[in-house]
């Protein structure tokens, strides 16, 4: 039986472990062959080692999947060329780019220091840039693929103690709306992923230390999403963000209320006055609605 991936290649950034790991073992055993992209630093993106992509790659390989290691760092410029030419080099083209890479340095705000700042945003929004700039032009001049850009709740919504990564994963959230419109020309499909998965980095969040992991929140039950997500399963929903969790799979959209909309001259007070039309009802006003 013909796998979803057959023929492909793909790029997974990040996929040393956890999440990426993952995505990378799955896309090999739907027929992708995959460069395994991994630094193999800690968690907080110091330190580099091969040998945490080499793994996976060696355990795709034992299953009969094809694989190759890259311990390039994603926040270069010259770390995303090396990752393409890597996937180039070994197989001859690429298809599909899942940027997952990331590190955590989590902080109030009042707490962040410019070097936590910079060392998040450059990881993961800069890395994000990196490693898709040169396969996006790649793919422009080949007949297009197609990308996921991890994204997350933390940018989508707010998270306490995460405003550097929050802002990077918003970031992202606004890359995917541009690049889909931009790759419509070329055949390029983008999509953004807020994943939610118990791994190292996020084992330590309240309510998790010391305990077993839910089956269905393992990064496994996150890889079939993302699977759809860079198959031609999902060729009609460029530009889309989904939500990949133990909760399911659902989409994350922007929306906006009807508004106050006076077609005048108006005044901050009548702006208060007309907040029910400008505001979307909380959560307790919509529990009094529907009680």
């Amino acid at each position: 039986m013909a796998g979803l991936l057959d023929g492909k290649v793909a790029i997974i950034t990040g996929a040393g472990n956890g999440l990426g790991e993952a995505y990378a073992k799955l896309f090999a055993k739907e027929g992708a062959s995959v460069v395994v992209n991994d630094l193999g630093g800690a968690r907080d993106g110091t330190g580099a080692d091969v040998s945490a992509a080499q793994k996976v790659v060696d355990a795709i390989g034992a299953a009969g999947g094809k694989a190759v290691a890259n311990g390039d760092d994603v926040s270069t410029v010259q770390g995303g060329e090396n990752i393409l030419a890597t996937a180039i080099d070994n197989f001859g083209t690429v298809d599909i780019l899942v940027c997952n890479a990331g590190i955590l340095r989590d902080k109030t705000f009042a707490n962040t220091s410019e070097e936590d700042w910079d060392k998040v945003i450059k990881v993961h929004l800069k890395g994000a840039y990196c490693c898709a700039l040169p396969v996006w032009k790649w793919m422009k001049d080949h007949g297009g693929g197609s990308m996921v850009l991890t994204s997350s709740t933390s940018g989508l919504y707010g998270n306490f103690g995460q405003t550097n990564y929050g802002a990077a994963k918003a970031g992202i959230y606004g890359m995917v709306r541009v690049m889909s419109i931009e790759g419509r020309k070329y055949n390029i499909r983008v999509m953004g992923l807020a994943p939610g998965a118990y791994t190292r980095m996020t084992s330590d969040l309240p309510g998790r230390i010391g305990k077993e992991p839910d089956p269905l929140s393992l990064p496994e039950n996150v890889a079939p999403g993302v699977l759809f997500m860079v198959s031609d399963l999902a060729a009609e929903h460029s530009g889309k963000i989904l939500g990949v969790s133990s909760r399911g799979v659902r989409e994350i959209k922007m929306l906006q209320t009807g508004g106050f909309q006076p077609g005048r001259p108006y005044t901050a007070q009548e702006v208060a006055e007309h907040a029910s039309e400008v505001f979307f009802p909380n959560a307790e006003e919509r529990t009094a609605a529907t009680a």
